[in-house]
C-alpha cells in the first residue's frame, strides 16, 4: 500500500508541476494580486473579473517575465475576464470538459494563496449547476468543490487529476467549500467575446 501511495503522490506532483508552467500572477496595483491561466500560446490569459477591476495590469509569466496586460473582455456577472499579453509560444494549459465531472472526483486548485506562489490544494467535486445550496441566486452556473480557496487563488485554475483545466477558481463559501466557474462557461464566454 505504501508504494501505491508514493506512486500516486509522485504522479500528482508531476501533474501540478505541469500546471504551474501555465500559471501566471496578475497584479493590479500595490495591493491587488490574483492568479490566471495561459489559455492559448498567443498570450490569451483567463482570470476572474474581480481580479482585474483596474486597467493598469501586469502579468508575471512562469518564466519570470513581467508584462503589461490588456483586458480583452470582462463579464462581472459570471466573474470571468480575458487578458492579452504581448508574447507568443507560451505554455498553454490543457483545457478539459467540466461537464464530465462527477461528485467525489478529485480536483486541485492552483494559485498564489496569501502570496505563496504556485500553491496547490486538493479536494473533491461536490456538485455543479445553477441551484446549488451554497449559491442560491440561480443566475450563474457553479462548480462547487470541497477544498480551501484563499485570497490569491482567485482566477487560478481548478484542474482534474490529469491536469486539465475544468474551472476558474472564484469564491470561498465556507472554510472547506469553494466555487469555480466551470470550463464550459469560460469557453462560451470566449466564443461570445471574440465574436463581438
Amino acid at each position: 500500500m505504501s508504494n501505491l501511495l508514493q506512486q500516486l503522490s509522485a504522479e500528482m506532483v508531476s501533474v501540478m508541476n505541469d500546471v504551474r508552467h501555465s500559471l501566471v500572477q496578475i497584479t493590479n496595483g500595490p495591493s491587488g494580486a490574483g492568479a490566471g491561466i495561459i489559455w492559448r500560446e498567443d498570450g490569451l490569459i483567463l482570470t476572474n473579473a474581480h481580479v482585474v477591476r483596474r486597467t493598469s495590469l501586469t502579468v508575471t509569466l512562469p518564466d519570470g517575465r513581467i508584462l503589461p496586460a490588456k483586458i480583452l473582455a470582462r463579464d462581472p456577472e459570471r466573474d470571468i475576464a480575458a487578458l492579452q499579453v504581448d508574447a507568443d509560444r507560451l505554455p498553454a494549459a490543457t483545457i478539459g470538459d467540466s461537464r464530465q465531472l462527477r461528485p467525489g472526483q478529485w480536483v486541485f486548485a492552483v494559485g498564489h494563496p496569501w502570496g505563496v506562489t504556485g500553491a496547490a490544494t486538493a479536494g473533491v467535486v461536490i456538485g455543479q449547476g445553477h441551484d446549488l445550496p451554497e449559491m442560491r441566486d440561480g443566475k450563474r452556473e457553479w462548480l462547487m468543490v470541497s477544498l480551501r480557496l484563499r485570497p490569491g487563488n482567485s482566477g487560478g485554475p481548478l484542474v482534474d487529476s490529469a491536469g486539465r483545466v475544468v474551472g476558474i477558481n472564484t469564491i470561498m463559501t465556507g472554510p472547506e467549500v469553494g466555487g469555480a466557474v466551470p470550463a464550459q462557461i469560460v469557453k462560451d464566454f470566449l466564443i461570445r467575446a471574440m465574436s463581438s
